[in-house]
C-alpha cells in the first residue's frame, strides 16, 4: 500500500453478512484536490511512483504534502515505543461503521456507551471507499470529516477516549471495495476519477472494455451501471486485486496507520474479490497470460496465443483453475505482506479480518482463503461474519471457523440488524459455549439506531445485562 498519486474519497457501507448461497455477496465487515482529469494517451498513462524500500524508519512522505496536524495524536517517534493494549481474555468488540466518525461529539458519545456497556475493544472504520477518517498520507478526507474542521482527526478521538477508558481500537480497513452505488464520485483525485485503469472489471463487460480507454467516460460509468444492475451480487465498485499499484497503495495505507497512531490492532475488511465473474480488466488478463505462460506446455501456449488474437478471455477460460490460483495469490499475497510489514513496525499488534464464514465459499468464489492465512501465520485472528437470524447455521459456522483456526483466534461476528434482540444474545451464548476468544457485533451504529429497546435500557445496556452479566 504505498502508491504515492493515489488519492481516495468515499461513501457508506455494512460489515458483510453470512450467505447461504455461494455466489451471492456479502455486505460490509464486508455487508460511503482540483486538477485535470483528461486521460492521455495509453502510452502516456500517469504512473504511481515506485515505493521507496521498505524499512522501519517510515512510509517516504509525499511531495508537496503539508505537514500532518498532530494536534489529536501522538509523533511518529511516541507511536514508535507505545505498547498496544493486551488482546483480552474474552474479547467484546463493536464493528463502528464511518458515519459515527463524522463530529468529536458523536465518537465521545460511542466511547462512553461502548465502555457504560462492557466492550473492551473498538474496530472504527476508518477506511470505507477509498477515504480516510484520519490524517492520511495518501487519501482525502470526506466532506463530512472536513465540514467539521480541517484538522479534526476522528480516528485520534477515538484513541484518546477509548485509552482512557482502557478500551482497545482497532482500525478497520475496507480494502478493494472503492466506490458505492450512489454515482461516480465528484473528487478528481479518487481512485475512481484519478485511475480509472485500477477498476476491477466484471467478465460481462471484460471484451467491451478491454481496448476501450479506461479514462473514456464511458469506461468507469459501464462498470458502474453494472453494479447498480447487479446489487445482489457487488457492493459497489472494486479496485483490481492483481494491479501492483493497488497493492502498493494498500501497503502504504496500512503502514500509515501503523506508523501515525496509538493503535491496539488492524482489520482488514473486503480484502477479497467481490465473487467469481471477477477481475477481468485487461491489466489483469495480461498479466494472468505472463503468470501461466511457464506453467503450460509449449503446444497449449501456442493454441491459446492463436486464440486470444479474436478472444482476450481465451486464457481465463481454457485455463479455469489456474485463473482461480492465479486470483486467489494475488489476496493472500498482499495480506501475508502486509501481515509481516505490520509486525515488522508494531509486534505486538493484533491483525484480524472480517472473513467470508464458509471458508469453501470465500475461498472458491471471493479468492479469499483465510484458512491457509491462519495456517501460515500471516493473521492473529478472524472474525466471521455469520450474520444469520438461524442459530443452527450460526452454531455450524462459528464451529467451522473454530476448527480451522482455533478457539483462541475467532471473534465470532454477530449481525445483530438480522436478529432481534433475544436472537443476538443467543448468538453471543452460543459463540460462549463453543468457547471462541470473543465476539464482535455488528454495529454499534445499528444499535443505538434500531436496536430494540426496553424502557430506559438501550439495545447495549441489555446486551451488558443479559449477555454479559455487567449490573
Amino acid at each position: 500500500m504505498r502508491c504515492s498519486s493515489l488519492l481516495l474519497a468515499a461513501a457508506l457501507i455494512l460489515p458483510g453478512c453470512t450467505v447461504v448461497d455461494p455466489s451471492a455477496p456479502v455486505p460490509g465487515p464486508s455487508n460511503p484536490r482540483a486538477g485535470d482529469t483528461t486521460r492521455p494517451g495509453r502510452e502516456e498513462t500517469p504512473r504511481v511512483q515506485p515505493p521507496t524500500a521498505d524499512s522501519t524508519a517510515g512510509v517516504r512522505e509525499p511531495a508537496g504534502r503539508a505537514t500532518r496536524n498532530t494536534a489529536w495524536k501522538t509523533s511518529a517517534g511516541a507511536v514508535s515505543s507505545y505498547r498496544a493494549l493486551p488482546l483480552p481474555a474474552v474479547v467484546r468488540a463493536l464493528w463502528v461503521v464511518r458515519t459515527t466518525l463524522t463530529h468529536p461529539d458523536s465518537i465521545r458519545v460511542m466511547v462512553e456507551r461502548a465502555a457504560d456497556s462492557g466492550f473492551n475493544t473498538l474496530v472504527v472504520q476508518v477506511r470505507g471507499r477509498g477515504d480516510a477518517y484520519y490524517e492520511s498520507r495518501w487519501e482525502p478526507k470526506p466532506a463530512t470529516v472536513l465540514d467539521v474542521s480541517a484538522t479534526f482527526d476522528p480516528l485520534a478521538v477515538v484513541i484518546d477516549e477509548a485509552h482512557q477508558r482502557g478500551i482497545g481500537v482497532h482500525a478497520w480497513v475496507n480494502g478493494h471495495l472503492v466506490g458505492g452505488m450512489g454515482g461516480l464520485p465528484t473528487d478528481p483525485t479518487h481512485l475512481i476519477r484519478a485511475r480509472p485503469d485500477l477498476l476491477a472489471v466484471p467478465r460481462t463487460l471484460a471484451r467491451d472494455l478491454y481496448d476501450l480507454d479506461p479514462w473514456a467516460p464511458r469506461y468507469a460509468e459501464t462498470i458502474l451501471r453494472y453494479s447498480q444492475q447487479n446489487t445482489d451480487r457487488i457492493e459497489g465498485l472494486y479496485s483490481a486485486p492483481s494491479h501492483p499499484e493497488v497493492k502498493e497503495h494498500l501497503y502504504s495505507v496500512w503502514m500509515d496507520l501503523v506508523e501515525s497512531y496509538e493503535l491496539d490492532g488492524l482489520h482488514f475488511d473486503y480484502i477479497r474479490y467481490p465473487n467469481g465473474d471477477f477481475d477481468y480488466s485487461r491489466e489483469a488478463l495480461d498479466r494472468f497470460r505472463e503468470w501461466v505462460t511457464p506453467r503450460i506446455s509449449p503446444a497449449r501456449r501456442a493454441s491459446l496465443d492463436r486464440a486470444i488474437r479474436t478472444d482476450p478471455l481465451a486464457y481465463a477460460d481454457s485455463l479455469a483453475g489456474a485463473w482461480g490460483e492465479f486470483r486467489r495469490s494475488q489476496i493472500t499475497g498482499l495480506v501475508e505482506r502486509i501481515y509481516h510489514g505490520v509486525k515488522k513496525r508494531r509486534p505486538d499488534l493484533t491483525v484480524s479480518a472480517a472473513v467470508i464464514p464458509n471458508a469453501e465459499d470465500a475461498y472458491l468464489h471471493r479468492f479469499q482463503d483465510w484458512r491457509d492465512w491462519l495456517a501460515s501465520g500471516i493473521l492473529d485472528a478472524v472474525a466471521p461474519m455469520a450474520y444469520t437470524a438461524d442459530n443452527d447455521i450460526y452454531e455450524g459456522q462459528i464451529g467451522d471457523a473454530i476448527e480451522a483456526a482455533g478457539r483462541d483466534r475467532v471473534w465470532a461476528g454477530v449481525g445483530i440488524y438480522q436478529n432481534t434482540y433475544r436472537g443476538s444474545v443467543d448468538k453471543i451464548r452460543i459463540a460462549n459455549s463453543l468457547g471462541t476468544r470473543g465476539v464482535i457485533l455488528f454495529s454499534y451504529d445499528w444499535a443505538v439506531s434500531e436496536g430494540e429497546r426496553q424502557g430506559a435500557r438501550t439495545f447495549l445496556q441489555r446486551i451488558a445485562e443479559d449477555a454479559f452479566r455487567r449490573r
